[in-house]
């Protein structure tokens, strides 16, 4: 069996504003087309009745065209989340490894996006030292920020 990454999912409040941030911030691509997606297929495969989603799919830098993208989605009706920790339980935060961390912080900074903790630099045993932030974007979705040296 051949098994492939494909995706990462956000579902979004805002799903063009939300897109924006990463393309603006990361240097995300926009993979078109755009997409529209209800009918039956949709809501059997959901769980939803009468299920509607709009978004786009971003190529995340450093992949060719065929690489693993951000989904961004935004359904007509959806459920409001918690406040997200970085330590609760499952799906945690996205990581982007970059060249300058505290000028990509500043960027996320002045496109809507959050801190979590501070800038540090840290040791990990037999693989380096890191330089790493987590941040928020606008939506409070975790991204992590890291170069490594």
């Amino acid at each position: 069996m051949d098994i492939k990454y494909t995706h990462l999912n956000i579902v979004a409040k805002d799903w063009r504003k939300l897109a924006k941030f990463y393309i603006d911030v990361f240097n995300c691509k926009p993979k078109p087309p755009e997409r529209e997606l209800s009918g039956d297929w949709l809501d059997r495969v959901t769980g939803i009745d009468s299920a509607h989603i709009t978004g786009m799919h971003l190529l995340l830098p450093g992949f060719e065209r065929e690489g693993p993208t951000l989904e961004i989605f935004q359904y007509r009706e959806s459920i409001k989340n918690a406040h997200r920790n970085i330590n609760k339980e499952g799906f945690s935060h996205i990581a982007f490894a970059v060249d300058d961390v505290e000028r990509c912080l500043a960027k996320l900074k002045e496109n809507g996006g959050t801190t979590v903790g501070e800038v540090v630099i840290g040791h990990v045993e037999n693989v380096g030292t890191i330089q790493v932030v987590y941040g928020r974007d606008p939506e409070g979705n975790i991204i992590e920020i890291q170069r490594w040296s």
